[in-house]
């Protein structure tokens, strides 16, 4: 259970890295559903970062991310703005699988060495399932944007 300090945190965290509104609102529920220690590392965490992925169509796109440690792995999370325009559930799952992603430093976890499957299998234990209905790929590729 978080404590209400900690909810401000995050949600100033959020809104500061992403903008308020629907994305922001996806984001902070599935973070306050992490486990405690998770969502404090993340916040404490000087290279974990959120962000919106700015992909313009002809143009590309421009991210800038904290340059990973060594031997830590990438702690950037750069989710697609669509995450606020589709079901909820659906982009609950993609941010705790791409939180996942962040968490593991993009490695395995427990039996799982791939780190699609690591990132899954996390996300589910979390409470955040792969919804019905979805594709079986990547959260990543499924909402890439077709190519110009």
């Amino acid at each position: 259970m978080h404590d209400h300090t900690h909810d401000q945190d995050l949600r100033r965290y959020v809104e500061r890295s992403v903008g308020p509104g629907v994305l922001a609102s996806r984001i902070i529920a599935v973070m306050q559903r992490l486990p405690t220690s998770i969502s404090v590392e993340f916040l404490n965490d000087p290279c974990f970062r959120l962000a919106l992925d700015d992909f313009v169509p002809g143009e590309g796109r421009t991210v800038w991310i904290a340059c990973p440690r060594p031997g830590n792995g990438s702690r950037c999370v750069i989710l697609k703005p669509q995450l606020a325009d589709c079901r909820e559930d659906f982009a609950q799952y993609v941010i705790a699988h791409e939180l996942a992603h962040a968490h593991l430093r993009n490695g395995g976890w427990g039996d799982h060495m791939d780190p699609e499957l690591a990132a899954d299998a996390l996300a589910t234990s979390w409470g955040f399932g792969r919804p019905a209905g979805s594709f079986r790929i990547s959260p990543r590729k499924l909402l890439e944007a077709p190519p110009p």
